[in-house]
């Protein structure tokens, strides 16, 4: 381990104000990286072939990961250091810094799955996070994602999905809403998820619309676009009680994943 006194070391530029959302969504894409919190998400990316860029741990936790040492350089430091660094304070203890993989074209991603999500104009990492683990928890082989959408691998995302974003193939669909023409050609039903009362209740779906899914869901408040709805093959919805009108969108794609799956076996 490499001890880190100084905040400014340009060893560890990769973790520098990790708190600052739009500095990171510049600098992270661009720069082919992204940034693992807690020893379990970093080592799903390990197994999941990302290759480590270097860790950075508090120095008393560096036992948690020796044994990656020659995996990647390993930084410790204090944890006042830490939170500097970082600008919060990091009560895992542990981060790393990795490189992106290159997504594969969105043909590709469409022919090896059966059921799948697209995600339109979801721009916060929290919902982004949770929904990549409902999908994986529920059997759903891959997500497609608007040009508009959130960074899946952005920190906050990464986390909250446990890394199960690691599990879960996605791609950007583009151009959008035009996009959606490749996923119907490739044998998709295209199922736009709405509060419309006149939609067809989720479970009433018949096995046809079941064999290979593509279940669109919109950014909450607006919901999908016109666009978006007019490319779809049916309107689909969860029934409410309690004149209760929506879900948190990564509640909804929970319960509508689940009901496209329920028959699987497990």
């Amino acid at each position: 381990m490499e001890v880190i006194s100084d905040a400014g070391d340009e060893r560890i530029s990769d973790y520098r104000a990790l708190t600052d959302v739009e500095l990171r969504t510049r600098w992270e894409p661009p720069h082919g990286l992204f940034i693992a919190e807690g020893e379990l998400v970093l080592r799903r990316a390990l197994r999941a072939g990302y290759r480590p860029r270097s860790i950075l741990v508090e120095a008393k936790r560096f036992e948690q990961v020796a044994d990656l040492e020659g995996a990647a350089p390993i930084y410790g430091a204090a944890p006042s250091v830490l939170e500097e660094i970082t600008g919060f304070h990091v009560h895992r203890g542990v981060l790393a810094s990795f490189h992106r993989n290159p997504l594969p074209p969105a043909s590709e991603v469409l022919a090896a799955a059966r059921r799948v999500v697209i995600l339109e104009d979801i721009n916060n990492h929290t919902n982004i996070g949770a929904i990549f683990r409902g999908v994986a928890a529920l059997g759903i082989d891959a997500v497609l994602l608007s040009p508009t959408c959130a960074d899946p691998l952005y920190r906050r995302s990464v986390r909250v999905s446990m890394g199960e974003v690691f599990a879960i193939p996605y791609v950007t669909l583009a151009p959008w809403p035009d996009g959606l023409k490749l996923v119907r050609d490739a044998g998709y039903t295209l199922l736009a998820m709405t509060p419309d009362p006149e939609a067809i209740p989720l479970q009433e779906l018949g096995s046809r619309e079941r064999q290979r899914p593509a279940l669109l869901l919109g950014a909450e408040g607006p919901g999908l676009s016109r666009l978006a709805l007019e490319a779809s093959d049916f309107r689909v919805r969860i029934p409410m009680r309690r004149n209760v009108d929506s879900l948190n969108v990564a509640a909804a794609t929970a319960v509508a994943c689940w009901e496209l799956t329920r028959t699987d076996p497990l």
